[in-house]
């Protein structure tokens, strides 16, 4: 459906979809190699594969017990034999493998498949990126930057779970959780976004989230955690040039420049000045894309 809308040159949206693991024409798909659309409406590079569950019904997958469950340490959703075979299959077709991982067991096991297999298949230049990367040891952080990895990451996420997070994984785990300062100094380029449906797309959610640490009522006070914040400009380009370089886009999207796609948005306010607890309420003027504006 998405191909024959580019095809028409009626996608209302630009779209960088993912082949799903669990689909049962992945070699198939696989084999078709990529897909561009004259328009850039659409790309497909990459895969998605699932490695645990969520933190919030306790299925990340951790090493550890839960702190607030004993004898229990989460799921993960695939073995080590079909992990590496999805991962091996779709880098050797040249795929972008993003894998979901939010738990440190399931962090610690897909940078260690990616670590052997980037290798093997001399694939470190399409930018494997970890969906979520949401609880990590802290010998793991370093890893990212050091294979290439992209943390992909959402940054309401940290302000919904903060009132169970540390409850669920104790004092010293929450450490090596939602770490963004700690993964940025490492080197790692974080791509952030929302995880729609779970979060809202709003991305000034996001950006408020990412430079406050806080929710929507600027709670708590100070932040959550308030040393993993981003500053201001970080917070822009995870949301602008590092996911598009994260989705292999950076030559056309991410950025006004000569040459590249002409999308971009006018806002009621500059979120560069206003205060960063407002940042949350800004609302969208007009939508451009493509030099054509598609909302107002």
């Amino acid at each position: 459906a998405y191909k024959d809308l580019a095809a028409e040159q009626a996608m209302p949206i630009r779209v960088n979809a993912m082949i799903s693991s669990r689909d049962e024409n992945y070699s198939l798909l696989l084999d078709a190699g990529h897909f561009r659309s004259s328009d850039d409406s659409l790309a497909i590079n990459s895969v998605k594969i699932a490695a645990d569950g969520a933190l919030g019904s306790r299925g990340a997958a951790m090493i550890d017990d839960y702190s607030d469950m004993s004898k229990h340490k989460g799921l993960l959703l695939l073995d080590q034999e079909r992990l590496e075979y999805l991962m091996r299959a779709a880098m050797n077709s040249n795929f972008q493998v993003n894998t979901h991982a939010i738990g440190d067991a399931a962090n610690m096991i897909v940078l260690d498949n990616y670590e052997n297999l980037i290798r093997e298949t001399n694939s470190r230049d399409s930018r494997h990126r970890v969906e979520h990367a949401q609880i990590l040891r802290f010998e793991d952080i370093v890893r990212f930057a050091e294979l290439g990895v992209i943390p992909s990451m959402q940054a309401t996420h940290a302000t919904s779970d903060k009132n169970m997070a540390q409850d669920r994984i104790g004092e010293i785990r929450i450490e090596g959780a939602y770490a963004w300062r700690k993964l940025m100094d490492a080197g790692a380029v974080i791509a952030n976004g929302s995880d729609f449906p779970v979060e809202s797309p709003n991305p000034f959610f996001g950006l408020h989230a990412s430079i406050t640490r806080q929710d929507k009522n600027n709670q708590p006070e100070g932040g959550w955690f308030p040393g993993e914040s981003m500053t201001a400009e970080e917070a822009f380009a995870s949301f602008t040039i590092d996911a598009a370089y994260a989705g292999h886009q950076e030559n056309i999207l991410g950025s006004l420049e000569p040459g590249k796609k002409a999308d971009f948005i006018f806002l009621d306010r500059d979120i560069f000045t206003v205060p960063a607890s407002e940042i949350w309420q800004t609302q969208v003027l007009e939508t451009w894309v493509g030099g054509t504006k598609v909302t107002d």
